[in-house]
């Protein structure tokens, strides 16, 4: 962890507004043309602008206490004699799994050679407005994510961006408290812009003829501790009600170019990117008179063929109120992700043009040579894998780059190997489990436990056991790939910490019985026996064991691994298959009927069954499960995996036991139906939740291994 230092800038914020909801400040500076470098950190999120143009979005995320350093070349963009060089900031000020609760600040500095142009906190400091155009008291997107966005725009608002003349009315700031900062340690993303590919249907917003309403816990159940945010009552826009009351009908579904069109009041237009994509929301937008503009996006449209405003449980609009007679160039705050943009103005009528998105994804530049001539079904999901991977691979591995964007375990084991296999480094993963290693404990979870999902906070003290040992799984393959002994070292103390809070629920033969908070398997009915004693945990648990082992050389700890996957197989398999649980009865352990596809992967995944030990069972799953059962007549008893991660462990399996022919027909019949619907791979086996999901490129893993060998 490489500390930095500011030559002179000083931490800053609105004075006595550091812990406030959701506001905004932008800091400027007037350039001279000139080399200059900027450096900046910040909490909650920011954008750089110079001269209207954007240019990057920060900050890299880091864990409680800490905060990653950019350093942005801004010479070949200061063309002018007078440059604007603006830092637009959200002070979010709320608990999410996407961005930590803590108080607002800025820090930043132009430098010229060793000369310091400005800084804040000093005697030559950036201007500073309250950027009053965004409504503060607005729904959150989600549970796991902070606010959506809402504006309210006149003739100037973009002037302090543009215009070295503009005349900033500025807001006093005080210095804030000390702040750890350090630095990048990833590459910067590509920001691309990417224009709709078709205007596929226009039509007009009529009255819904039945009452619908957004009711989800991000809305509902807003409280002071565990969800903050405003309650409905506080709203100064309600978004998603707010469109709840129209229904969507298509008048023309002719599918054209994405030109020009005008908009007429409570008429909309819907365009296809062509493909799933992730960035920031852009379009000119020239209202004749006052007008609302609102964008409404989805991943997959619905059954009417409109997108859906709520879909996924997330508020998927964002509102623009326009003052009649100029032209607007419109750019979201926040990235979002979807394929379909819905353009509806009410409140007037406007000329719509360059409806299209800035995307950030991973750079191009650090991509090694892609896999090229494969058979087209197996190109086409090696290039979503790709395209899934770039959208969730920023600055950490995210679950998803749309409804969360948060860093979860068990998701970034699969999504590093992927890193590893497209570019040759392990570079994001080794940030991210820095992350989980910075501060020593995690305010609200019980010692030696660690984060389902980092940086993050979870004031209502949920966590998930599992993920936290597949953190000690990860990080033995990450040494493998690195060598990096030095941050193996440094989580040493983490991993014995868990371990030590994982025996506290061994039972009388070693197993873990009774786990608290959210037990999790995966998304199928084997999360339906996970108590008293769930053996594919166990199996995960004697995997954990044997990795944290091997990498500290406790021979005690790998004896146990041992001595823990003997008693599994002693007791868990019916001479069949593996049982998925055990439950306490007048304190004695009773066996269940319950048995799942699921658990027979996390016996060969984790050592506790072999193709050697098991054949019988190791050729029923090769043969029996797998993308082409039919549950209905094959093994109806026997209940189905999902993607996460079921699938992915069996897809692994096949790996590691040369299977290879049957692993690429596999892959395509898992995964060509959502390489060919969005470009991009999901995270079930339907499209009923993200349809980017970053463990899934792990599919390009195989692929590399398989078709460059």
């Amino acid at each position: 962890m490489k500390t930095v230092s500011f030559q002179q800038a000083e931490p800053v914020w609105a004075e006595g507004r550091e812990t406030e909801m959701n506001l905004s400040l932008v800091f400027r500076a007037v350039v001279p043309k000139t080399d200059a470098v900027l450096r900046v950190a910040g909490h909650s999120d920011y954008q750089v602008f110079v001269n209207g143009a954007f240019l990057a979005q920060g900050p890299a995320r880091a864990g409680h206490g800490f905060f990653r350093v950019d350093e942005l070349t801004l010479t070949a963009l200061l063309t002018k004699q007078e440059n604007t060089v603006c830092i637009l900031c959200a002070g979010y000020n709320t608990n999410s799994f996407y961005l930590t609760d803590q108080p607002s600040f800025v820090c930043a500095e132009i430098v010229s050679g060793e000369k310091v142009l400005f800084a804040t906190g000093t005697q030559r400091p950036f201007e500073c407005a309250e950027y009053r155009c965004r409504t503060r008291k607005v729904q959150r997107y989600s549970f796991q994510r902070p606010f959506t966005e809402s504006y309210a725009f006149d003739g100037a608002y973009d002037r302090i961006f543009t215009d070295p003349s503009f005349s900033v009315p500025g807001i006093p700031l005080s210095r804030t408290g000390e702040k750890r900062f350090i630095a990048r340690d990833t590459l910067r993303s590509d920001y691309e812009a990417r224009s709709a590919q078709t205007l596929c249907a226009s039509g007009r917003m009529a009255p819904a003829e039945e009452k619908r309403s957004f009711c989800d816990r991000s809305y509902s159940c807003i409280d002071e501790v565990c969800l903050k945010g405003f309650p409905p009552e506080e709203l100064e826009v309600d978004a998603v009600n707010a469109l709840y009351r129209y229904r969507a009908e298509i008048v023309d579904a002719s599918v054209r170019p994405a030109a020009p069109v005008t908009i007429p009041a409570d008429g909309f237009a819907l365009y296809d990117m062509g493909v799933n994509t992730t960035g920031y929301i852009r379009l000119t937008a020239a209202p004749e008179k006052d007008a609302v503009v609102w964008v409404v996006f989805n991943e997959k449209l619905p059954a009417d063929g409109v997108p859906d405003p709520g879909r996924d449980s997330c508020a998927n609009v964002v509102r623009w109120a326009l003052e009649g007679g100029r032209s607007y160039d419109l750019l979201s705050f926040e990235p979002y992700t979807y394929r379909f943009i819905q353009v509806v103005v009410t409140d007037g009528s406007a000329r719509i043009s360059g409806v299209s998105q800035l995307c950030e994804h991973y750079p191009a530049a650090g991509l090694r040579d892609p896999l090229t001539g494969l058979e087209p079904a197996l190109q086409k999901i090696y290039d979503a894998a790709v395209e899934t991977f770039r959208q969730n691979a920023t600055d950490i591995f995210m679950d998803c780059p749309s409804r969360e964007r948060a860093g979860w375990l068990c998701d970034s084991f699969f999504t590093s190997r992927a890193e590893y296999a497209l570019t040759g480094e392990s570079r994001i993963e080794r940030a991210f489990l820095e992350n989980f290693i910075m501060e020593e404990s995690f305010r609200s979870l019980p010692d030696g436990v660690l984060p389902m999902c980092y940086p993050s906070d979870h004031p209502d003290g949920t966590y998930i056991p599992n993920w936290a040992m597949w953190y000690g799984v990860e990080l033995a393959e990450y040494a493998q790939r690195s060598g990096d002994r030095e941050l193996v070292g440094r989580a040493r103390e983490k991993m014995y910490a868990l371990a030590a809070f994982l025996k506290q629920y061994e039972n009388e033969s070693g197993l873990l019985e009774k786990l608290e908070s959210w037990v999790f398997v995966e998304w199928s009915r084997a999360n339906d026996f996970v108590q008293d004693v769930n053996f594919p945990t166990n199996m995960l648990y004697a995997k954990f064991l044997d990795c944290v082992g091997g990498l500290y050389g406790d021979g005690a700890m790998l004896e146990k691994a041992a001595r823990l996957r003997r008693t599994i197989r002693q007791t868990a398999f019916d001479g069949d298959f593996f049982i998925d649980n055990a439950v306490r009865e007048n304190g004695t352990l009773r066996l269940t009927e319950n048995h799942t596809e699921t658990a027979q992967y996390y016996a060969f995944f984790s050592g506790v069954a072999t193709p050697e030990t098991d054949p019988a069972l190791y050729r029923r799953m090769l043969e029996a499960f797998g993308p082409d059962r039919d549950p209905e007549t094959e093994y109806p008893d026997v209940p189905v995996s999902n993607a996460f991660i079921g699938n992915y462990l069996r897809l692994d399996i096949l790996y590691k036991n040369g299977e290879y022919d049957r692993l690429l027909r596999e892959v395509r019949s898992f995964f060509l139906p959502m390489a060919e619907s969005t470009g991009t791979l999901w995270e079930n086996m339907h499209d009923g939740a993200s349809c980017c999901h970053g463990f899934a490129s792990g599919v390009a893993y195989w692929l590399h291994r398989i078709c460059r060998s």
